[in-house]
């Protein structure tokens, strides 16, 4: 379960969309939570120039007048909250202080002071998602919002499997919050059909093969989705289907159950380990519309940097 969850605010009321989550999520696990508030100097210079001193204790006097109504809400509802007011650029400072204060879950709500847009996440929550290298809680601020902090409930919660011990790093997790919820688990396994890429139509032989090859892990599918229901002591549908395109049926059967929650491992048996999301997480926080919470499954250690970050270190360091 999670120990510290970060939750970034930027005094708007689409990042105030989170709360009733944190709640919901802190229930079962009793963490410490870290409110946070990046004053971004103003002017597209803002890096070069020094911040006015007069202007940056008004400013931050108003956050941290802002953070304390909200940790006094959060407080009452049982919580354990600290805050703290930074200044710099939101997406580094988030990630700074997730790795300074071992943050191992960071909440935030898609769109925030810029307003919603037509990206399905925000520049700085897509910036916190690719760097932070910690699970992540992601609210979409376009979807209808609940004004009660205490008594949300997650009616179904959705988990994509696909066999592997890595996709079921979230079980306990799902476990727990349908427990507390009284919620059900909607458990989807999706078989990929084998593809043959080439440019004339395919035999009758290498179909025959493509059938086996599908019925084959079909059938593997059913004895793990059978098994699977055998040691969850909570209520647990499952849901199983053969697809050329394992993101689009999973998002189709998110759609079709009016999930509350999609919970999810960041990696699963075919992610590629050395990015911080597989293909099936990265198609949710892109294109997905339910609240999305996934689980990182590697240390950050594992996680290798992208050309752009090692260039951007060499240049920090001249």
């Amino acid at each position: 379960m999670f120990k510290r969850i970060l939750l970034p605010l930027d005094s708007s009321k689409l990042a105030e969309c989170v709360l009733p989550h944190l709640v919901s999520i802190a229930k079962i696990s009793e963490p410490e939570v870290q409110l946070l508030r990046v004053l971004e100097p103003f002017g597209v210079t803002a890096r070069m120039r020094m911040i006015d001193p007069v202007d940056w204790q008004i400013r931050k006097a108003e956050a941290e007048s802002y953070l304390s109504v909200i940790a006094e809400c959060l407080q009452n509802a049982g919580l354990r909250v600290s805050t703290q007011v930074y200044d710099g650029r939101p997406a580094e400072r988030i990630i700074e202080v997730a790795h300074s204060w071992n943050a191992d879950l960071i909440m935030m709500s898609s769109h925030g002071q810029s307003g919603i847009s037509p990206w399905n996440v925000s520049s700085v929550v897509q910036q916190v998602i690719l760097r932070a290298h910690r699970s992540l809680m992601i609210i979409r601020a376009y979807q209808p919002v609940t004004a009660d902090l205490i008594n949300l409930r997650y009616h179904k919660i959705f988990l994509p499997l696909d066999g592997s011990q890595r996709a079921e790093m979230p079980l306990t997790l799902a476990e727990s919050l349908a427990r507390a919820h009284s919620s059900e688990i909607l458990a989807a396994h999706i078989v990929r059909q084998p593809e043959l890429p080439r440019r004339t139509s395919a035999s009758q032989e290498d179909l025959l093969l493509v059938n086996q090859l599908t019925e084959r892990n079909r059938a593997e599918a059913v004895k793990y989705l059978e098994e699977l229901k055998s040691r969850i002591d909570v209520t647990i549908q499952t849901k199983l289907e053969i697809s050329p395109s394992i993101s689009r049926s999973l998002h189709q059967i998110a759609e079709e159950n009016d999930v509350d929650l999609t919970i999810l491992s960041a990696h699963g048996y075919s992610g590629d380990t050395h990015w911080p999301f597989g293909s099936v997480g990265l198609g949710f926080i892109v294109y997905g519309s339910t609240p999305l919470l996934i689980l990182q499954d590697l240390p950050a250690n594992r996680i290798e940097l992208t050309r752009a970050e090692i260039a951007a270190r060499e240049t920090e360091g001249h």
